[in-house]
């Protein structure tokens, strides 16, 4: 006997920030259009959140968790299940609990999961990883209150911001990362320098350039074994070396995939086959900049996949296409804010791009004295023979979280250093830096005056 086929206009897989997007947006521009999400958590974690959890979020879980009111607003039916397989020409996807629902357009949003490396030992009681899931992070939290000695492994934006929220509450923390540097895939080596500084002045040892070889314990982890013979004692390890795209479901189906695991999309999020679109971190992607594949993976870069999707699910409703990833990070550590957009020096040198910096740096208060004021470092990357911008590193106070986006949109735009210098601004005491002295232009002013130079 056949089971019951169930019919939606729109089925999304995935209920993290890409798929809640994907169905909120279709939903929006196709209003006659059912949609249906289909999610295998009951509770869904912000996943940019996931690290405060540990001490500024009081180590409870619940207070990270995704509200389900936007999706229920906008008309979005949510369906708690597993999606086991897709059939590509019948047009369904049967489900774990045994429905079956044909579908007419399929948005795959089905995420990413962490990397466990191939370490011996890997596998002991103890050890973590940053997973995305309400049950893993709960087990997590109860691990690291118990826990004196604590090795984080991988010195990227989660390592860091662990490490961060673990010196908070007074464990004995090393962080031990592979490349020369912390925030190695963001940060150049000067402004690296400066978070690992802020976050060893809280009483984390940090190991850059050194490789985890073995973890030892008998059933629990109980040394973390580096190259050369050093054995740090831990009761605890947090592994922060990365994710891979869940991409098996699409696979299985015969879709197109890159070597990496992710889906192959084109400028409209669509997949190999014109009836599916993949956004998020199963959506492989490429630099806006190089136009080279990148493993990249951003909340704010996959709510733009998804909005692009959901607007063109059906027709193409905008022209502009989503022309790859900008990379645009940012993070508190300690009592800092850093923030990167673009180019780092790696990635310059590796595609051959010759360009210029220019610095500016003021208080994000004026006049300085203004008490909360923190300076801004601003190094404006410029490329040397256009003066486009292509990136930028900032550290200072908090306000840069939005001003490394006002970077983001120069790069999307191509704007050039002179067009960002005489650009219109508003400024407040409270709230900016002088315009006098704005940190951005003064670093777009500079960076004309070194183009000059050459």
């Amino acid at each position: 006997m056949n089971a019951k086929i169930d019919k939606r206009d729109v089925v999304v897989v995935g209920g993290g920030p890409a798929g809640v997007i994907a169905a909120v947006t279709a939903r929006t521009y196709y209003p006659e259009k059912t949609v249906l999400l289909i999610r295998d958590l009951k509770r869904v974690l912000i996943p940019c959140g996931i690290p405060y959890i540990l001490h500024h979020l009081g180590g409870d879980v619940a207070s990270d968790v995704m509200p389900d009111a936007p999706l229920e607003k906008a008309g979005v039916e949510i369906m708690i299940d597993e999606v086991t397989a897709l059939d590509r020409d019948k047009q369904v996807v049967h489900t774990a609990g045994g429905r079956t629902i044909a579908y007419e357009r399929l948005v795959l949003a089905t995420g990413s999961r962490p990397v466990v490396p191939p370490i011996e030992g890997a596998r002991l009681s103890g050890i973590y990883t940053v997973a995305k899931d309400d049950r893993t992070q709960e087990r997590l939290v109860r691990a690291a209150a118990e826990a004196e000695d604590i090795v984080v492994v991988g010195a990227g934006f989660i390592g860091m911001e662990v490490a961060d929220e673990l010196a908070s509450t007074g464990r004995r923390i090393h962080l031990v990362e592979i490349a020369p540097h912390v925030l190695p895939g963001a940060f150049d080596e000067e402004v690296a320098r400066v978070a690992a500084e802020k976050l060893s002045g809280r009483g984390v040892r940090i190991l850059t350039g050194r490789r985890v070889e073995r973890f030892i314990g008998g059933e629990r982890v109980e040394k973390v074994v580096l190259d050369g013979g050093e054995e740090i004692a831990a009761q605890m390890v947090i592994l922060a070396v990365g994710y891979r795209p869940r991409g098996e479901l699409a696979a299985a189906a015969g879709l197109e995939m890159t070597r990496k695991g992710a889906l192959v999309v084109d400028e409209f999020m669509r997949t190999s086959d014109a009836h599916i679109f993949a956004v998020g971190d199963v959506a492989g992607t490429v630099s806006f900049l190089s136009r080279k594949p990148t493993s990249i993976m951003l909340a704010s870069t996959a709510v733009s996949e998804a909005r692009m999707a959901g607007m063109n699910l059906f027709s193409v409703r905008v022209i502009r296409p989503f022309r790859g990833t900008i990379a645009i990070f940012s993070t508190v550590i300690a009592d800092t804010a850093f923030a990167a957009a673009g180019v780092t020096e790696q990635m310059a040198r590796s595609e051959n791009i010759a360009y210029v910096v220019g610095r500016g740096q003021a208080p994000d208060m004026h006049p300085g004295k203004m008490p909360g004021a923190k300076t801004i470092h601003v190094f404006l990357k410029v490329a040397a023979s256009s003066g486009v911008v292509i990136g930028a590193q900032m550290y200072g106070g908090e306000s840069l979280g939005e001003l490394i986006n006002v970077v983001g949109l120069a790069i999307e735009q191509g704007l050039h250093a002179d067009e960002l210098m005489t650009s219109q601004i508003g400024t407040h005491p409270r709230l900016t830096s002088a315009p006098t002295a704005y940190p951005l232009i003064k670093a777009a002013e500079n960076a004309l005056t070194a183009m000059n130079s050459r």
